[in-house]
């Protein structure tokens, strides 16, 4: 008798995990959004898949992740499913860690403030910094410098429902001190820079001055020619940078001879801090600028420049593609 209990418990018992392993979960909706907090158990994670109607029971999930492997093996996060799937391939999704993944582009020339700004305009993040100062976020983030701008590098970065916007800035930092560090290691002998600080607030520069991948090379070396001169940059994104709010979408002479610490007319050398997030190309020019000859260029308005060595060229080109005059 006992025998025979025996095989019928078996059997029932090979049928139900034959359910669990093969016989598609009907979804309460689709696509179901479900959304796994750290810290649950093995036990809270499965009564609350039976709360949330995807599973029927769940003693058949608690065995099978106990009889394949550790518990702390599934994965937090935000899940999605749109199709019907077995019990099994819930649990091997949710072991792998099949999260869905939400993204933020931070994009090449952004300042720190449209970086928080985008920050906190995701409502898929958790709002560390909202409200915080910069000074505070450096703090966070154990950065030295006494401004965060350039620090964090411009590329798109995943995150599921746990992350915070603290945590995406640390990636960002983290990335650009691993482009910056090769960079200065392998830039070009006898540049002008103190340290690799100075060549990432020339990089901001070369980003904000041209969006051309040709030209960023040889705009960098504009730049490295004139300091090695002892003349000032005389670059207009310094000037709006400095100017803050006060900018009002035009640049007028007054601007100019408006002194702050980025105006590089009233001032010589590099600027104190960097004026935006450089990309890869930018970063690499400012290592590795072109061999030039020329100290000016202008923009042709077409998002390219005039290259000109000597004044007098650099006024015939501003006379050809800022005034349309043609000189001889």
């Amino acid at each position: 008798m006992r025998f025979r209990l025996g095989l019928i418990f078996a059997a029932l018992s090979g049928i139900w995990l034959a359910i669990f392993f093969f016989y598609p979960l009907k979804l309460p909706e689709a696509p179901f959004a479900y959304e796994l907090k750290s810290g649950y158990t093995l036990k809270a994670v499965a009564r609350s898949l039976v709360r949330h109607k995807v599973l029927w029971e769940p003693w058949t999930f608690i065995f099978v992740r106990r009889l394949t492997g550790s518990q702390s093996k599934i994965k937090a996060g935000s899940y999605e499913w749109d199709t019907p799937m077995t019990g099994w391939q819930l649990l091997s999704g949710m072991t792998r860690g099949d999260v869905v993944q939400n993204e933020i582009r931070l994009g090449e020339g952004m300042t720190f403030a449209q970086f928080r700004n985008l920050l906190d305009q995701n409502p898929d993040l958790k709002h560390v910094t909202l409200g915080q100062s910069d000074a505070w976020v450096l703090e966070r983030l154990s950065i030295s410098q006494s401004s965060p701008e350039g620090l964090f590098f411009p590329d798109t970065y995943y995150f599921n429902h746990e992350d915070s916007d603290l945590r995406i800035m640390k990636r960002a930092e983290l990335s650009m001190e691993r482009h910056l560090g090769p960079l200065w290691s392998q830039r070009f002998a006898h540049l002008p820079y103190e340290s690799a600080y100075q060549l990432l607030i020339m990089a901001s520069l070369v980003e904000k001055e041209t969006a051309s991948s040709e030209e960023r090379p040889l705009v960098a070396g504009v730049f490295i020619n004139r300091l090695r001169r002892g003349m000032r940059l005389q670059t207009d994104p310094t000037v709006i940078y400095g100017l803050g709010a006060q900018y009002d979408g035009h640049l007028h002479k007054r601007d100019l001879l408006a002194d702050t610490p980025w105006n590089t007319y009233t001032r010589g050398g590099l600027p104190p801090t960097p004026i935006a997030m450089p990309g890869e190309a930018a970063l690499d020019a400012a290592a590795h600028p072109a061999s030039t000859e020329a100290l000016y260029f202008v923009s042709k308005g077409d998002g390219t420049h005039q290259f000109s060595s000597t004044l007098e060229e650099h006024q015939r080109a501003i006379d050809r593609y800022v005034f349309g005059r043609t000189t001889r």
